[in-house]
């Protein structure tokens, strides 16, 4: 079962949040802060978990929780902030995150891996994959 968002309501579809690659990101004030290239999905039950980010114009990539994320016409709000974004640790968007990649990112955004979606992080094995790339999934 998917986790509320910023909205309090549940996140959208994986076929929609795909539409959402090219849109911008807005933090919870409303500040410009990325723009989606990509939608990662758990890789045991192919439910999103991550919206991958490209930060400022030739900035790095990141994620950001898919469960915080709310969509409008042609932008996407999430409930971090522009600082915790910009800070948060780089991805690699032609690669599937480990294990240790997302609890490097559950740290960072204080979400606690033994609860909803992420609970599976802490199941799984060192080094295994977790969340790949919508669609490579499968």
């Amino acid at each position: 079962m998917a986790e509320p968002n910023a909205g309090g309501s549940a996140p959208p579809p994986l076929e929609e949040a795909l539409g959402w690659i090219g849109f911008q990101v807005d933090d919870m004030n409303g500040s410009r802060v990325a723009r989606v290239v990509a939608i990662y999905v758990d890789a045991e039950d192919g439910e999103p978990v991550w919206v991958i980010v490209k930060v400022g114009r030739f900035g790095k990539v990141t994620a950001i929780p898919y469960a915080e994320c709310a969509d409008g016409p042609g932008r996407i709000w999430t409930a971090q902030g522009r600082k915790v974004i910009r800070a948060a640790p780089a991805v690699d968007p032609g690669r599937s995150l480990t294990r240790e990649d997302e609890l490097e990112l559950c740290d960072h955004f204080m979400i606690r891996p033994d609860r909803g979606r992420h609970e599976v992080v802490e199941a799984r094995p060192e080094g295994a994959v977790t969340a790949e790339p919508a669609d490579q999934a499968g």
